[in-house]
């Protein structure tokens, strides 16, 4: 049937049976869009709604543009590695929780530090107190990691590490864990986030001044590029971008600028492309709109192909790839009231990123709005995740939704939508200069009002919280309960550690991260000898702010 038929007889269907039934029935709402990009939708999607050849839009699984996914067999091959985000207040915690979750059916570990460890302040430090061990576990010293992976060969898994500001530290700790248990970087697989961009507007956990941080970045990138192959060096990230209220468009428009940010600071590093784009990779926050998350993850994908063939010459398929590991869920979503909810919050999530073809892709758990995970709700997590990938064919077909009029018309309008954004920050110089004018936290400043706002209005519905309410009562489930002595047991872990060292290696390793951060050239291999030398998170970077300065915050009004 041609178009022009398709037009004819869509007319046909509008005009004598639609509006004839609308008219006397009305519909559900005035109008309608996607829930987070507020997409307006028509009733119905036919052929003519997608637009372009096939072949150059969509096209197949592997194969440029890489709409329908990165590798040819996708899930038909291997799953998604199953994650669940952990860590608790202690290293000994951490490390039975990491069995137990192994022991479970997770494939890939997942680690939470916390506040003062991530902003570079050991736990004796007045700044730590009341956040030691509370969000993710505390790191002071290499003893730390290695009691956090005791047993754990380091060979067998892939992890992923949450650290930003600290991210040189925290790496190099990981990899001098793996040399005890005679282990090459090079045989090590996982990824630390190391994205400071979306720190610093987004989760306010930073260290040093803007600019030295982004050479720290690419410091991370250079170093595992000549050294760990098998390690992703930067994980850029929209999740928190999402959490703190910018909508699904700006939130990816923000991780996609951010990105062209980070490429172009490596290559003027003197990177080539391809040698380190294969192993840029990126975190999302995929919330329940499935058709919205599946869509924009689609989009997505055949922008970043797109930005890394036009605007950076990159010859590798590799290169061009968007590997991205899925938070399904997210935390904004999910409420305190009737919390048992959020697993199915959860499950829509983990679906959207399993249709959409994550590689990595981890639950937000039920408990979400109260506490850090209970050792139940992370095992739910992976439960959702193995009914999904044993108890459905879901993941036995590649991408498919592909060839619907309506994913195909939506994955159109998201990528349009999102490269226009990524286009204006381009205009005003680049993320960084957005980033340095405030230009970003404006943006989610005012999203998150207009979110608020409708909630509270009653424009969107979430269940439990405007909408199908319940008295308040204690929630039915039983919550992780903060060890009590975690700041004590975390400075007698320092003390014990300070007690072992050798002074004189460490006042030589210091000395030599300074002269390396004095010098401007990399410090990773400096900060490996300092962390071998058993100096503390809070030494080095004491180090490092007074080289580098401390970065002062974008006051936006």
């Amino acid at each position: 049937m041609s178009d022009k038929e398709i037009g004819e007889a869509l007319r046909e269907w509008e005009e004598n049976l639609y509006k004839p039934w609308v008219s006397k029935r009305g519909e559900r709402k005035a109008k309608f869009e996607t829930r987070y990009a507020r997409i307006p939708l028509k009733p119905l999607y036919t052929p003519l709604d997608v637009k372009g050849s096939y072949v150059e839009k969509i096209g197949f699984p592997g194969q440029y543009p890489f709409t329908r996914g990165i590798y040819p067999t996708m899930y038909r091959g291997r799953l998604w590695t199953i994650r669940q985000y952990s860590g608790y207040g202690t290293p000994e915690e951490t490390n039975k929780l990491f069995k137990k979750l192994l022991e479970e059916g997770e494939t890939g570990l997942s680690l939470a530090f916390d506040l003062p460890t991530q902003c570079g302040y050991d736990s004796d430090h007045p700044l730590a107190y009341g956040e030691v061990g509370r969000v993710g576990v505390a790191i002071n010293t290499l003893r730390d990691m290695e009691l956090v992976f005791d047993g754990i060969p380091l060979d067998k898994v892939s992890t992923n590490m949450t650290i930003n500001a600290t991210a040189p530290m925290l790496l190099a700790m990981y990899i001098a864990v793996a040399e005890k248990q005679g282990l090459t970087p090079d045989k090590l697989a996982g990824t630390v986030q190391n994205d400071i961009l979306k720190e610093v507007v987004a989760r306010h956990a930073w260290a040093f001044d803007l600019d030295k941080s982004m050479k720290l970045v690419v410091d991370v990138i250079e170093f595992c590029t000549k050294n760990m192959p098998r390690w992703n060096p930067i994980s850029i990230t929209e999740y928190h971008f999402r959490e703190s209220g910018a909508d699904s468009v700006t939130a990816a428009a923000f991780m996609i600028a951010d990105a062209i940010e980070y490429v172009r600071h490596a290559i003027e590093r003197g990177l080539d492309v391809d040698s380190f784009a294969p192993r840029i990779s990126f975190h999302l926050a995929v919330y329940p709109d499935l058709f919205e998350e599946v869509a924009r993850i689609r989009a997505l994908r055949r922008l970043w192909a797109r930005v890394m063939k036009e605007k950076f010459g990159a010859k590798q398929r590799a290169s061009m790839t968007f590997r991205f590991a899925g938070t399904g869920g997210g935390g904004v979503p999910f409420t305190r009231q009737q919390p048992l909810v959020n697993i199915i919050r959860g499950t829509l999530g983990l679906l959207a990123c399993v249709l959409g073809g994550a590689q990595t892709a981890w639950v937000t758990c039920y408990d979400e709005g109260y506490e850090i995970p209970s050792v139940h709700a992370l095992t739910i997590g992976i439960r959702t995740a193995q009914v999904i990938a044993e108890e459905t064919s879901i993941p036995d077909v590649i991408d498919p939704l592909a060839g619907s009029y309506f994913i195909e018309w939506l994955t159109d309008e998201m990528e349009e939508r999102i490269e226009k954004e990524v286009e204006e920050i381009e205009r005003r110089g680049g993320a960084l200069k957005c980033i340095k004018e405030g230009y970003f936290q404006r943006k989610i400043a005012d999203s998150a009002y207009e979110w608020q706002k409708r909630v509270e209005s009653g424009e969107i519905t979430v269940i439990g919280l405007n909408k199908y309410v319940e008295a308040e009562e204690e929630p039915p489930i039983t919550l992780y309960k903060p060890n009590p002595l975690r700041q004590q047991k975390a400075i007698e872990s320092k003390r014990i550690a300070l007690s072992q060292r050798d002074p004189d290696k460490v006042r030589e390793a210091l000395r030599g991260l300074r002269e390396a951060a004095e010098s401007g050239e990399n410090v990773m291999p400096t900060v490996l000898q300092a962390v071998k030398a058993y100096c503390t998170i809070g030494e080095m970077c004491d180090v490092l702010r007074e080289v580098y300065g401390e970065y002062k915050e974008v006051i936006v009004f």
